[in-house]
C-alpha cells in the first residue's frame, strides 16, 4: 500500500467529486500567521486547505492560494478549499454566511461547504442544510457535508430526500475511534474526515505510538496520520511550523501491517481532543 498513495492522491465522493487525502487544517490561526502557514503547506505539495468562517481567517487562506497559484502559473482549480458555516440559524442566513465566505476567500467557489456543527436545533440544522443544497446547485459550493455530526443528526439530513452530506467531518483517531458514526457513514457512502488526526499531540508518548516509530523510524505524528489514511479518512493536520507542516507529509514511504491497526483501533478511550457536540439535541 506504502506505494499507492501519493501527496496528490484523492478521495472520491459520493457526488462525483474527488478530495485531496491529506489536508492542511488553519484551526487557530490568524492573520499573517495563517497566510504563511498556508503557503508553506502548498509550497510542501499540500493541495487541500482546510479553513472555517469560525476561524476568521478565511481572507489569509484565499489570499495564499492565490498568490501561490499566481506565482506557480497554476489553475485555481489545483488547490481544494474547505470552509464551513459558523451558526445555525435559518436558510436566508445561511445564504448570506455561503456569500460572505465567498467574498473574503476570493476563489470564485468553495469546494466543500460544511455545516460547522449541529447545534441549534433540529429545524435550523435542516433549514441550513437545505440552503446549502441549493447554493451547489447554482455552483457556488462543488461538494457540501457536515462536521461534528452524530447519527441522529445524519438520519435527520438523510431523511429530507436531498443531496446526501459528501462528508462528515468528525474528530477521529485511534483514542476516539467513534465506531457506530464511521459504520453509519460508510453504510450510506458518506466520507469521514479526521479533523484531529494528532490527537494534539496528547498521546505522542503514548507506548503504542511510540513502539510504531521506531519500529518505522517515523514520527509519532507520522505514524498517526498513515493511521488515518489507512482507515480510509481524509486528515487534515494543522501546524504553524514550517518544518512539522513539511514533515507531516513524510507518509507515503511506509505502511502499518492491518494488525498494526486493528492494535492502533484497540486504544479507543473516547477522548475529546477539543469539543464534541455529536450527541447534542
Amino acid at each position: 500500500m506504502a506505494s499507492s498513495i501519493d501527496l496528490r492522491s484523492t478521495l472520491a465522493l459520493n457526488d462525483g467529486n474527488g478530495i485531496p487525502i491529506l489536508g492542511f487544517g488553519t484551526y487557530e490561526m490568524a492573520g499573517k500567521e495563517a497566510y504563511d502557514a498556508v503557503t508553506w503547506a502548498l509550497e510542501a505539495g499540500y493541495r487541500h486547505i482546510d479553513s472555517a468562517t469560525w476561524y476568521e481567517n478565511e481572507k489569509e487562506c484565499g489570499q495564499a492560494i492565490l498568490d501561490f497559484c499566481k506565482a506557480m502559473k497554476i489553475p485555481r482549480e489545483d488547490i481544494y478549499y474547505t470552509t464551513k458555516l459558523k451558526l445555525n440559524v435559518g436558510y436566508d442566513e445561511t445564504f448570506k454566511a455561503i456569500q460572505f465566505s465567498l467574498d473574503e476567500c476570493g476563489l470564485g467557489y468553495i469546494d466543500l461547504y460544511l455545516i460547522h456543527g449541529p447545534l441549534g436545533g433540529s429545524e435550523a440544522r435542516k433549514e441550513c442544510w437545505r440552503a446549502i443544497c441549493d447554493a451547489q446547485k447554482e455552483g457556488k459550493l462543488k461538494s457540501i457535508g457536515v462536521s461534528c455530526f452524530g447519527i441522529r443528526h445524519l438520519k435527520e439530513i438523510l431523511a429530507m430526500g436531498l443531496a446526501v452530506p459528501a462528508i462528515n467531518q468528525i474528530d477521529l483517531h485511534p483514542f476516539m475511534t467513534r465506531s457506530e458514526i464511521v459504520k453509519f457513514c460508510q453504510e450510506h457512502n458518506i466520507a469521514l474526515e479526521a479533523w484531529a488526526p494528532l490527537v494534539r499531540g496528547l498521546r505522542f508518548d503514548h507506548p503504542s505510538i511510540v513502539s510504531l516509530a521506531r519500529k518505522y523510524n517515523k514520527q509519532p505524528a507520522q505514524v498517526l496520520l498513515r493511521y488515518c489514511l489507512q482507515k480510509n479518512y481524509v486528515a487534515i493536520p494543522k501546524s504553524v511550523s514550517k518544518t512539522r507542516i513539511k514533515s507531516n507529509t513524510d507518509i507515503f514511504d511506509f505502511a502499518l501491517e492491518q494488525q498494526e491497526v486493528l492494535e492502533l483501533d484497540g486504544l479507543d478511550e473516547e477522548l475529546v481532543t477539543d469539543w464534541d457536540p455529536s450527541d447534542c439535541s
